[in-house]
């Protein structure tokens, strides 16, 4: 199928929307990571459809996974758990409303309420465990975790960028990419997860640091993403000795 012209819409320089003009039930989003969290720096994609019962129904979303599973919400499938949308349960203003809902609040609560900074709360049940020892230790594993699939998640994005966003990732990555590596070496050298900057004066200081499989599978990784911004023709020299 062939579209028309797409329109481009901005959020705040951290939403992106693009609507097909000959076909306003389709769009795509794309969704930058929020600092503080384990996603921070990258960029999540939505595909949105507005279905003919839309507002009575709420829109159907699909994650662009890549096949990674980066948050308990969302699937490598592409299924999107919210409460929203009416895949998930709620009550109140946690569900669709036909009256007062709107595509943007769904795309504010995928970046604030699903990319958040504690997505191991997010399972099912998991909440019971905030501020206990054990959920807070997982919480602090899972971020971890995270942040290496949303590494791996860039360098997906930087071989098979989405369709009519290859400039917005090029655009992204040149700006991000210093502030990426220099996360990755903090995390390196033992920042926890989402406090990469700042760690040692941040009111965080008796966060855990970041562990030691952590700080090995981060090693690995880490030349990928050096080289895959090198090759782009982003300036990393000074990470270069650090990645080999």
């Amino acid at each position: 199928m062939r579209f028309g012209r797409l329109c481009f819409v901005t959020f705040a320089e951290t939403i992106y929307v693009r609507i097909y003009e000959e076909r306003m039930d389709l769009m795509r989003v794309a969704i930058v990571g929020a600092s503080g969290t384990p996603y921070h720096d990258g960029l999540f994609f939505f595909d949105i459809f507005l279905p003919p019962e839309y507002p009575q129904e709420p829109p159907l979303v699909n994650y662009k996974s890549g096949g990674l599973r980066v948050n308990p919400n969302l699937y490598e499938s592409g299924k999107v758990c919210l409460s929203l949308l009416n895949t998930w349960t709620g009550s109140g203003t946690e569900v669709w409303n036909p009256g007062s809902s709107t595509i943007l609040q769904v795309l504010l609560s995928l970046q604030a309420l699903v990319l958040n900074e504690k997505p191991y709360f997010n399972e099912a049940g998991y909440d019971k465990q905030v501020g206990r020892a054990e959920g807070e230790k997982n919480s602090v594993s899972y971020n971890e975790n995270a942040f290496l699939v949303s590494c791996k998640s860039m360098l997906y994005l930087r071989r098979k960028p989405p369709k009519h966003f290859e400039a917005l990732v090029e655009e992204h990555f040149s700006q991000r990419s210093k502030d990426i590596l220099s996360a990755c070496k903090a995390y390196m050298e033992g920042a926890p997860v989402g406090f990469a900057f700042g760690y040692r004066n941040s009111e965080q200081e008796n966060q855990q640091g970041s562990s030691m499989g952590f700080k090995i599978m981060l090693s690995k990784l880490f030349p990928k993403l050096v080289e895959a911004f090198a090759i782009k023709g982003i300036a990393c020299s000074q990470y270069v000795d650090s990645a080999i």
